[in-house]
């Protein structure tokens, strides 16, 4: 591929793609990429082609080999085509399955070359021509060797030693965009900038970055594979290394802020513990005064809680909210749903029934009259804890002094969201929680800006909890073992993917089990719990669950967070190969939380893949849950890990995958560390830069 030279010098990596263009107008394609955030020239160097191949040379039929590009030229033989029924082109046009036998010029050897969904005009195309030049990959299908969909060329390629192909971008073409690259001018090629300071090229024997990019872009001539290899290991090492600077900064940027100081006595810390009917554990009076010393340093303090299933993280939010209270300033603790908020509400005034008064529950389904009183007693400062969900950061609420902000369950809410809670305080301290356990590559590429505790002890007392796989030969065994446990008085939880039957999807629903377990248990009294009901009608449900009139709840996994009845022991999972790994393990963490053991069961039929069982085996092997993140990491991608994407969340990476990467990933953070430890002016020149950069003061 060669780069034109441009009339002008005044292009650079900052310049805008309209400065390609004619009279720096923005013609529909460049707005269009301008909409998938490509906006500069350095923007479309990480568009990366889908493919680079070297060119192939004009062969004979006898020397190609299944799987490589070639070049051919042979004469048509026959053309036939047929309709592709169903099927149908732009302006409803008829689309056609053409074969063309050919014979080689340089043989007498036969090729099939094969198009679908080809319009008429192709097939009249194809029938006038006598030979013709061709480029495809040569595959078999049921032992015939063919091309599909080749591309036929008007005369032989001159001197091209690469074939790029970039990827279609928001409606652009993967031609255009090709077009477009091609426009940059040479001399900025070569003078590509590297972030990455010169010592550590040196030290890691790095090429410059103008070669890294000529090597993607082919503008070095054909094709080396190892080389290849090296460049994307370098790029991959440059994506991370600006954001683990990016999250330094970050850090530093919340440090040079200043925030309210709150401190506690050890004795009335001492007495705060026992407004709690268990001791802490060593882990969590750690943790504990790891946020004291935040909420003593005089700048926000911006933390993650990890902890497992019923580690007891919301004993440590809670006196932490204590310590603001003392203060006579406001907390507010953040909760992803309805029943998780009126369980903490019910929680905190239970340990700390003094702060009745001074404390509110505030969720969507109230009335705007209860909201609107609830709304000025914050205001005027009355009412110091909140206890809520979304509705905690709506414009229409004021505080008087938001001084904390607690949020739970912290994946289900957005950055935007997490923003808009902290803008009702001045520099508010910060403390999330997470009961996902998170790998330590994704704490560190999505949470390198925070300081993280962690909390894997599980309180004393606790009997754990026993999983296994339910195949259909073990079904007798499974309903006698639940009928033992309903005659003890316990209770159970019945988890199904869906709601209602489906016909697409051949999977346990809500109704279908009941009826099930009904026939099974007659003298039972059975619920159904889902997201469609109702906020009265979940709390009734519940309700009667917690009161014991209800033996067996059946229920989506809504319950997989914020439901803590001790009575529940058995948890049985239908269809658990629709789950992710993490999601598993939570719904197994409501059962086995007080005195009595737990039992999960992950019910399966004989349909499940080899794959998916040996994934279930590792929820039966295993209780940890950051060795369950780490593989459900890389069974279900960076992506996936929570479910959905987090709203307000960039793309962080173009290449860069911390699953396939983080040998990388670890490299990267050892080499900045040392550029701290060993005070390299460098890193604070680079730590300035970044810390001007809208990515670090538009963030948390």
């Amino acid at each position: 591929m060669k780069s034109k030279e441009s009339n002008t010098s005044e292009l650079n990596w900052s310049s805008s793609l309209t400065a390609l263009s004619k009279k720096n107008q923005t013609p529909l394609y460049l707005a269009k990429l301008n909409d998938a955030r490509v906006f500069t020239l350095s923007d479309l160097l990480w568009i990366f082609p889908l493919r680079v191949q070297n060119a192939p040379k004009l062969q004979s039929f006898s020397s190609y080999q299944i799987g490589s590009l070639v070049l051919g030229e042979g004469n048509v033989v026959s053309v036939r085509s047929k309709v592709q029924f169903g099927r149908k082109g732009k302006g409803r046009s008829q689309l056609f399955q053409i074969d063309c036998l050919i014979k080689d010029k340089k043989s007498e050897n036969y090729l099939l070359l094969k198009w679908f969904n080809a319009y008429p005009s192709q097939v009249k195309s194809l029938k006038s021509k006598k030979d013709f030049f061709f480029q495809g990959e040569l595959t078999t299908y049921q032992d015939q060797v063919q091309i599909i969909n080749p591309q036929i060329l008007k005369a032989l390629p001159l001197n091209e030693e690469l074939i790029i192909e970039y990827p279609t971008i928001n409606g652009v073409s993967g031609n255009q965009i090709k077009k477009i690259i091609q426009k940059i001018p040479i001399y900025l090629w070569d003078n590509i900038p590297s972030f990455i300071p010169k010592e550590l090229i040196s030290r890691k024997n790095f090429m410059n970055l103008s070669t890294c990019f000529k090597v993607i872009h082919g503008l070095n001539g054909r094709r080396d594979e190892q080389l290849y290899q090296e460049v994307i290991s370098q790029l991959v090492y440059l994506e991370f290394f600006k954001e683990q600077l990016m999250f330094k900064a970050r850090k530093e940027s919340v440090k040079e802020k200043q925030a309210q100081k709150f401190s506690i006595f050890h004795t009335n810390l001492e007495k705060l513990k026992k407004s709690f009917p268990y001791q802490l554990t060593g882990e969590q009076n750690t943790v504990l005064n790891d946020v004291i010393e935040d909420l003593d340093s005089g700048h926000p303090m911006s933390r993650m809680l990890q902890g497992d299933v019923g580690s007891g993280k919301t004993t440590v939010a809670f006196l932490a909210a204590n310590i603001i209270v003392q203060n006579k300033k406001q907390v507010a603790i953040m909760s992803p749903t309805e029943t998780l908020a009126k369980q903490h509400y019910h929680n905190y005034t239970k340990f700390f029934p003094k702060q009745k008064e001074t404390t509110t529950l505030l969720i969507g389904s109230q009335t705007l009259k209860v909201k609107k009183e609830k709304y000025e007693k914050i205001k005027q400062g009355d009412t110091l804890v909140i206890i809520g969900t979304h509705t905690l950061f709506q414009k229409a609420l004021e505080y008087k002094d938001l001084s904390l902000m607690i949020i739970d369950e912290q994946h289900k809410f957005g950055v935007k969201q997490r923003i808009s809670l902290a803008n009702k305080g001045h520099h508010v301290h910060t403390l999330l929680m997470s009961a996902t356990p998170i790998p330590r590559t994704l704490s560190l590429t999505q949470f390198g800006d925070l300081d993280i505790s962690i909390i894997k002890e599980i309180p004393n007392g606790r009997k754990g909890v026993k999983t296994k796989i339910v195949l259909p030969h073990l079904m007798s065994k499974y309903l006698s073992f639940l009928k033992t446990r309903l005659s003890l008085q316990e209770q159970i939880y019945i988890v199904c993917p869906a709601i209602e039957e489906s016909e697409k999807l051949d999977i346990a629903n809500v109704e279908a089990v009941k009826e099930q377990y009904q026939s099974y248990f007659p003298e039972v009294q059975i619920e159904i719990l889902h997201g469609k009901k109702s906020s009265e009608e979940k709390d009734e449900i519940l309700e009667k669950f917690l009161n014991k009139k209800t033996q067996i709840l059946v229920s989506t996994s809504v319950i997989e967070v914020g439901i803590d009845i001790h009575n529940t022991t058995v948890m049985s999972i239908y269809n658990p190969e629709r789950f992710g790994l993490s999601s598993l393990h939570q719904l197994r963490g409501r059962v086995g939380r007080g005195q009595l053991p737990g039992f999960c069961f992950l019910v399966t039929d004989s349909k499940i893949s080899p794959e998916s069982l040996e994934r279930l085996k590792i929820i039966e092997s295993t209780h940890d849950g950051f060795k369950i993140a780490e593989a459900d990491l890389e069974f279900r991608g960076q992506g996936d890990l929570f479910g959905s994407e987090q709203s307000g969340e960039k793309q962080r990476h173009k290449i860069a995958n911390i699953i396939k990467h983080q040998d990388i990933l670890y490299h990267v953070c050892s080499d900045i560390q040392y550029l701290r430890d060993t005070q390299n002016p460098i890193y604070n020149q680079l730590i300035k830069k970044m810390a001007l950069s809208d990515e670090v003061s538009s963030t948390i």
